[in-house]
C-alpha cells in the first residue's frame, strides 16, 4: 500500500521563518528518504542555483491522514550536505551533544491567537470584547473561543506521539497555549515545530488561521509567549545550581534577547506580567520578573526555572541551544554538575 509522508521544513523568511511541507509517495515498508525542493520559493536560495536539500530528522504517525501515512519533520541542507544557513537545528544538536552528561531538559509553553481575518477570534468586527479578566482559564462560550479547534489539535498531538503535557485557554480572547516536554533540547524543538504544523493544518478545517505574533493585539491586552522551563540533573537535584544557572543567565541577557523573537520589545514592556527587555531579573514566584524560580523549587530546593522571555515566535532550536550553552557552560566552571 502506498503510504503518504508529508515533509516538513522550516524555510528562510526573515525576521520569522514559516514552515513548510509537500507529500512524498513512499511503497510500503519503505523508509523516508533525502528528497529536495525549490529553495528560489523558500527564501532559502537563487532561482540561478535553487536545489536545497531536506533530510528527515523525526518522522511521526500522520494523525489527520490516519493509516500508515506520516508526518516527516526535515533539516535542510546545501547540495553539499552541509547545513544550509537557515538550518538552526544543527548547531543546537552540536551543543547539546557537547553537555549531554548534565541532561537537559525542556518544558516549554507555546501561546498563540487565532485568527479571523485581521482580529482575534473572539473580538466582535470593528469593537473590542470586554477586558482581560475571564478569559484565562475559563468556560462558557462568552469566554471562550475555538475550544472545538484546541481539543482536536491536542487529540492530533497525541496521535501523533508529540509529548503534549497540557493545554489552557489563555489572558486574551482567542489566545490559547499548549505544552510540549519536558524532552531534551532536540526533542522538545522537532516536536514544537510538529505541533505547530499541526496547528495550523487542524485549524484550516474549520476556516481560522493561527498566529503566534507577540502581540497580535495592540493595546492592553497580553502579548504570546513561549515560556520555557529548563533544568540540568544537577538542578533537579540541589538549589546552588538553580540559582548559578540564573545569574549566568543574567550575564548574558543581551545575547539571549537577541533569538528570543522578532518583536520582543512590543511584547516585554514591563507590563501585562513581563519584565522589560533592557532589564534582567529573577525571583521567586514572580511573573513580572525575567526568570520565576517556582514556589514549590524552593520550597523543596530543587527543580527547575523558567526563562518567561522567548517570543511565542521563537525559534526553538536557537533558544534552548542558547540557554544549554549558556547554563552547561556556567555550571561546568563552577563545579556544579
Amino acid at each position: 500500500m502506498a503510504i503518504k509522508a508529508e515533509y516538513i521544513w522550516i524555510d528562510g523568511t526573515e525576521p520569522t521563518a514559516k514552515l513548510r511541507s509537500k507529500t512524498k509517495i513512499l511503497g510500503a515498508g519503505e523508509e523516508p528518504g533525502i528528497w529536495g525542493f525549490d529553495g528560489s520559493s523558500t527564501n532559502q536560495a537563487e532561482g540561478h542555483t535553487s536545489d536545497c536539500v531536506l533530510r528527515p530528522v523525526k518522522s511521526v504517525p500522520d494523525p489527520i491522514r490516519g493509516g500508515d501515512h506520516l508526518l516527516v519533520l526535515c533539516e535542510v541542507l546545501d547540495i553539499d550536505f552541509t547545513p544550509h544557513p537557515s538550518n538552526t537545528r544543527a548547531a543546537t544538536a552540536e551543543i547539546a551533544e557537547k553537555y549531554a552528561s548534565q541532561e537537559s531538559w525542556f518544558g516549554i509553553e507555546q501561546e498563540y491567537t487565532f485568527m479571523v481575518g485581521d482580529r482575534p477570534l473572539g473580538f466582535p468586527e470593528g469593537g473590542f470584547p470586554a477586558p482581560q479578566g475571564g478569559y484565562y482559564c475559563g468556560v462558557g462560550a462568552d469566554e471562550i473561543f475555538g475550544r472545538e479547534i484546541v481539543e482536536k489539535h491536542l487529540d492530533n498531538c497525541l496521535a501523533a506521539g508529540l509529548p503534549i503535557s497540557g493545554i489552557n485557554a489563555e489572558v486574551m480572547p482567542g489566545q490559547w497555549e499548549f505544552q510540549v516536554g519536558p524532552a531534551s533540547a532536540l526533542e522538545v524543538s522537532d516536536s514544537l515545530w510538529l505541533a505547530r504544523w499541526l496547528l495550523y493544518r487542524t485549524a484550516e478545517e474549520w476556516n481560522v488561521s493561527a498566529t503566534i505574533d507577540p502581540k497580535p493585539a495592540k493595546g492592553d491586552w497580553n502579548g504570546a509567549g513561549c515560556h520555557t522551563n529548563f533544568s540540568t540533573k544537577a538542578m533537579r537535584e540541589d538549589y546552588e545550581p538553580i540559582i548559578a544557572a540564573c545569574e549566568a543567565l543574567g550575564e548574558k541577557a543581551a545575547e539571549h534577547i537577541a533569538v528570543y523573537g522578532d518583536g520582543i520589545a512590543d511584547r516585554l514592556t514591563g507590563a501585562h506580567e513581563t519584565a522589560h527587555y533592557t532589564q534582567f531579573s529573577y525571583g521567586v514566584s514572580n511573573r513580572g520578573a525575567s526568570i520565576r524560580i517556582p514556589w514549590q523549587v524552593e520550597k523543596d530546593k530543587k527543580g527547575y526555572l523558567e526563562d518567561r522571555r522567548p517570543n511565542a515566535n521563537m525559534d526553538p532550536y536557537l533558544v534552548t541551544g542558547k540557554i544549554v550553552d549558556t547554563v552547561c557552560s556556567a555550571l561546568e566552571k563552577k563545579g556544579l554538575v
